[in-house]
């Protein structure tokens, strides 16, 4: 994952247009800028969902 929060986001929403699954992780950035960004993609339709690493 990117160090910046605008990267992180963007790569998460180019994941969402390709094809198959996408595996984003080290989300810190991108929880500090963006308060439940899943929840909100979920909101907009998107398939997404956040599980912790085990």
């Amino acid at each position: 994952m990117s160090t910046d929060l605008r990267a992180s986001a963007a790569l998460i929403l180019a994941g969402m247009v390709a094809q198959g699954q996408t595996v984003v992780g080290q989300l810190t950035h991108l929880d500090r800028g963006y308060y439940q960004f899943h929840e909100k993609l979920a909101a907009l339709g998107a398939n997404i969902k956040r599980v912790s690493e085990a």
